[in-house]
């Protein structure tokens, strides 16, 4: 994979629609919770596209080994979640890249 794009996919397990941020490397670095309608999860990556830009949006959360984040909207609401991190550096990576690629990556429909 050479560029940053969010997919969409639906679930087998509960037929609902699911996104997820990849980076150029290929590796998923943002997710979003399950859409009961395709229409709803492209919303979601709306939300996620215009939120991504700003610092204050990034909530980091913080265990022994394990650094993850959530992307929220203005609202509050978590509009994407993270991969875990073995360090909060590679955590920063991961939002740094979210902040870069999210606003102008392509969707790819694999539902």
């Amino acid at each position: 994979m050479n560029n940053p794009k969010f997919q969409v996919f639906k679930s087998t397990a509960n037929n609902e629609f699911y996104y997820r941020l990849r980076a150029a490397n290929g590796e998923p670095i943002l997710s979003g919770e399950g859409y009961t309608s395709k229409q709803s999860c492209f919303q979601g990556i709306e939300a996620v596209k215009g939120n991504a830009p700003w610092e204050s949006r990034y909530d980091r959360r913080d265990s022994y080994g394990n650094y993850t984040f959530n992307l929220k909207a203005a609202n509050g609401e978590i509009i994407g979640r993270s991969e875990n991190y073995p360090t909060s550096g590679v955590r920063e990576n991961g939002i740094n890249a979210v902040k870069r690629d999210a606003p102008n990556a392509p969707v790819e429909d694999l539902s």
